[in-house]
């Protein structure tokens, strides 16, 4: 584990807290606004705001362009949420439902040769994380009945290509103001 880490460098690393704990942040804001709008859905309301979320994995592997940094970010956050419960806690089980669209992500850079240089690595990478983060949670914890679990699903979808959307605005702005990695396009 420690020659894996020793790829990061203290740069990486800061990048990799920061954005898993603006990602956890930013849920503990945005959750309960949302689920005014999901729970009569019968809706999980992370699949509605699961784009805003996920985004700060997206981020953190775009600015530090290190293969397995969404997935880092995705478990520090799943233990910044089991040591503060700001969240949701589900206890070990947020280490699956945390890390996994983490790992979507590093996937599908990884298959599509990709890093985080272009619109459509960021709408896919955010679509991908968050709807297999939907899907962990209905599956695992609500238990979903088809219906509501398509509602998820397809909310789901839109949500995390509207995260991917705004990831790469953010990275373009963040390009202006000289914080960007060299391989980022100007699309």
């Amino acid at each position: 584990m420690n020659n894996k880490l020793q790829k990061y460098s203290s740069k990486d690393l800061v990048i990799i807290a920061a954005m898993a704990a603006l990602g956890i942040a930013i849920k503990a804001i945005v959750a309960p606004l949302i689920q005014l709008a999901s729970a009569p859905l019968f809706i999980p309301g992370g699949s509605i705001a699961g784009g805003i979320y996920m985004m700060w994995l997206v981020m953190a592997a775009a600015l530090s362009g290190k293969r397995y940094a969404a997935t880092l970010t995705g478990v520090v956050q799943a233990i910044l949420v089991m040591l503060t419960g700001i969240g949701g806690s589900h206890g070990v089980i947020s280490l699956i439902s945390y890390s996994l669209p983490g790992l979507a992500i590093d996937l599908w850079l990884l298959i599509s040769r990709h890093s985080i240089c272009c619109l459509m690595c960021t709408f896919v990478s955010c679509l991908l994380a968050n709807l297999i983060g939907t899907t962990t949670v209905s599956l695992v914890f609500f238990r979903l009945p088809t219906i509501p679990m398509l509602l998820s699903i397809t909310a789901a979808a839109f949500s995390g290509g509207f995260g991917g959307i705004i990831t790469w605005h953010v990275l373009i702005a963040l390009r202006k103001f000289g914080i960007k990695r060299e391989d980022i396009s100007n699309e």
